[in-house]
C-alpha cells in the first residue's frame, strides 16, 4: 500500500533494529485505529517490536501464540507468531523473520481477537 498525500509519515527504521511491516491490509487499518485510541501504548509496542520482538520483558503482555495460531506462512516461509497486548483488549499479532530482521504485523486490533475467544 503506497503512501499518499495526507497519510501519516512512518518513522524510518533505526539502524540495528528490526523493521516493522504490515503482512495484511487489515493489520494496517487496525494499526491506525490503535494509534488513534491508545497512542502511548501503541508507541511502546512499536519500540518493543522493533528492538526486541522475541525477548519479552513482560511475558504476560508479550508471548508466542500456541496451537493453530503459533505459526503463520508469510512469503512462503513459516514463521512463529507472537502477540503483544497493547491495552486490556487491544492486541497486535506479529511474526518476526530473524533472517531479514523484519517484524510482520499480521493483526492489530483495539479489541480482543475473535479467533481466540
Amino acid at each position: 500500500m503506497a503512501a499518499k498525500r495526507g497519510d501519516r509519515v512512518a518513522p524510518p527504521g533505526q539502524p540495528g533494529h528490526w523493521e516493522a511491516r504490515f503482512a495484511t491490509s487489515e493489520a494496517a487499518k487496525g494499526w491506525e485505529e490503535l494509534c488513534r485510541v491508545a497512542q502511548s501504548n501503541t508507541w511502546e509496542a512499536w519500540i518493543v517490536l522493533t528492538e526486541r520482538p522475541t525477548a519479552p520483558e513482560t511475558p504476560t503482555r508479550q508471548h508466542r501464540l500456541k496451537d493453530i495460531y503459533g505459526t503463520r506462512v508469510i512469503g512462503g516461509k513459516a514463521l512463529d507468531q507472537w502477540q503483544y497486548e497493547v491495552t486490556a483488549g487491544g492486541r497486535i499479532w506479529f511474526c518476526p523473520d530473524s533472517d531479514r530482521r523484519i517484524v510482520w504485523l499480521t493483526l492489530a486490533s483495539t479489541s480482543h481477537p475473535k479467533q481466540t475467544e
